[in-house]
C-alpha cells in the first residue's frame, strides 16, 4: 500500500497540474516513518527510494512534454488564488534566472516542482540538459526525505510515542492535504483559462 500511494502520488505531482495541490514532501517523509514503524528492512526502504526517484524523473519528463505541446495554457488560470498569473510569472522568472539549477532546486519548492517541467517544455529548454537537471533534482529530493523519515524514526525508538505521533500526524496531514488539494484543483479548473 505504501509503495502504491508513494509512487502514484509522486508521479501525479511531478507530471500534472493537480500536483500543485498534493503534499509530496510530507508524503515521502511519512512513507519512511511508516516503513520504520512496520519494521521494514533497510533494503525495502532503499528500493522504494530508488523506484520513487525513477517515477519522479518519468513524471517530470511527461510534464516537460505536456509543456512542449500545450505551452503555458494549461498552467495559467484567471482569477485563481493558487494558479495565478503572478505565480506563473514567478516560476518563469525563477527558471530564467537560475536555468539548469532552477530545475534541480525546483524539487524542493512545492508549486514550482509541478510548474517547472511544463514551463521548461514551453520554453523549449534543451531536452538532454533538462533530463540531466531533473534527474539530479530527483536523486537529491526523494531519497533524502524517505530515508530521513526511516532512519529518523530509528533514532527515536527510545521514544515510541514520538514516532507514533509523527506517523499519525503525517498520515492525517496527507489525507487532509490531498482532499483539500483535489477540492482546490476542481475550483481552479472551473475558472476561465488564461490566454497565452
Amino acid at each position: 500500500m505504501v509503495w502504491l500511494i508513494v509512487l502514484s502520488f509522486v508521479f501525479v505531482e511531478c507530471a500534472f497540474i493537480i500536483g500543485l495541490f498534493l503534499p509530496g514532501d510530507s508524503l515521502l517523509f511519512t512513507a519512511g516513518l511508516v516503513l520504520a514503524q512496520h519494521g521494514s528492512h533497510h533494503a525495502e526502504t532503499w528500493a522504494l527510494s530508488i523506484a520513487a526517484t525513477v517515477i519522479a524523473v518519468v513524471g517530470n519528463q511527461l510534464g516537460y512534454h505536456i509543456g512542449r505541446k500545450a505551452g503555458t495554457s494549461l498552467t495559467g488560470r484567471l482569477g485563481g488564488r493558487v494558479l495565478t498569473v503572478e505565480k506563473l510569472a514567478k516560476a518563469r522568472d525563477f527558471l530564467d534566472r537560475r536555468g539548469f539549477w532552477a530545475i534541480v532546486l525546483a524539487r524542493w519548492i512545492p508549486w514550482i516542482r509541478t510548474l517547472a517541467p511544463m514551463i521548461a517544455g514551453a520554453a523549449a529548454m534543451d531536452p538532454r540538459r533538462y533530463m540531466f537537471a531533473t534527474t539530479i533534482g530527483a536523486v537529491l529530493w526523494v531519497p533524502t526525505l524517505v530515508l530521513l523519515g526511516f532512519y529518523g524514526a530509528g533514532l527515536l525508538e527510545q521514544y515510541p510515542w514520538v514516532v507514533t505521533t509523527a506517523v499519525v500526524v503525517g498520515v492525517g496531514f496527507f489525507i487532509v492535504g490531498t482532499v483539500w488539494g483535489v477540492w482546490r484543483y476542481r475550483q481552479e479548473m472551473r475558472k476561465p483559462a488564461e490566454l497565452v
